[in-house]
């Protein structure tokens, strides 16, 4: 993965995503070698985010170099200055680029002038950062992912995009549940068929979250109204109200069921109130090993 993209989870092979949890797995247990020193990367954010901006602002401070954070008011893409100005700018300063943006297209255009590595922390399109962490957890947690059942209840969005393709790319089968006209975009259907088909899983769509959570070893939900959305919230608060995942459907899956969210989540919308605090429950689990997969990325493609 040396001086690669990663904008998708196509940018990954199933070798590749295997390499990232174990690198993971090994810096979670020991002190992270300092392979940035004298290195400094640029967090674009024109979104805000929590998770996404500690996780990798503490992942360069321990592999050795130094974070650059970079808002939307101080760079201002598009409206400022071009993508593609930034991006030839940004390579002459600092060894990667890691941006959250609204566009996958402001993504594609950084990652075709610069002449450096870039890392996508979320688009309209894809969250593969946040799959690779789910994939680490439920390996974590089950100690394997081939035939591990995963259903996803809600919205086809860029997390749900990003995890089916990590899934079937390494062998476990993954299950989905949404309204009409809210799936997982075509295209990006056919190439998780591509991957199931070489890996042995099956990708599954669906309509009803109790067809879904039969047999689940994951159950995994997220916000029904994204960043970039809010003018449908009345809209998708009707849509998605039969969606909710609460205690009813857990018990509706596998015995030992992981109970996984990306947060930040909205109790009383796609989750129950107290869900996040169920026995089953590996939310903040989940939310640490965004930090672990936050640093085996920078290490593969810049160590």
């Amino acid at each position: 993965m040396k001086k690669k993209n990663l904008l998708s989870i196509t940018d990954l092979t199933a070798d590749d995503i295997w390499q990232l949890v174990r690198t993971a797995l090994r810096l979670k247990k020991q002190p992270a070698p300092r392979v940035l020193t004298g290195q400094s990367v640029a967090l674009l954010f024109e979104k805000p985010s929590l998770r996404t901006r500690v996780t990798f602002d503490v992942a360069v401070h321990e592999l050795g170099g130094h974070p650059i954070y970079l808002g939307r008011d101080e760079i201002g893409i598009g409206v400022r200055e071009p993508a593609a100005d930034i991006a030839r700018v940004l390579s002459r300063y600092v060894s990667a680029i890691i941006i959250r943006t609204f566009a996958q297209s402001t993504l594609d255009t950084l990652a075709y002038y610069a002449s450096v590595p870039v890392i996508n922390a979320l688009s309209d399109e894809e969250h593969p950062c946040q799959a690779l962490a789910d994939l680490l957890t439920i390996y974590e947690t089950k100690g394997r992912l081939k035939g591990i059942n995963i259903s996803y209840v809600g919205d086809g969005n860029n997390v749900a995009v990003s995890l089916a393709l990590a899934a079937t790319s390494v062998g476990a089968n993954f299950c989905i549940a949404s309204p009409s006209g809210y799936h997982l975009p075509t295209p990006m259907v056919e190439e998780m068929r591509k991957r199931a088909s070489i890996s042995g899983s099956t990708l599954v769509l669906e309509h009803s979250p109790e067809k879904v959570v039969k047999d689940a070893d994951v159950l995994y939900t997220d916000v029904w109204v994204s960043m970039g959305q809010e003018e449908e919230t009345k809209l998708r608060r009707k849509v998605f109200e039969p969606y909710r995942v609460d205690e009813r459907l857990i018990a509706e899956a596998a015995p030992g069921a992981l109970f996984m969210h990306p947060l930040p989540a909205h109790p009383g919308e796609e989750v129950s109130e107290g869900l996040l605090d169920h026995p089953q429950s590996v939310v903040f689990h989940q939310a640490e090993n965004r930090l672990h997969i936050q640093k085996a990325i920078l290490m593969e493609i810049l160590g």
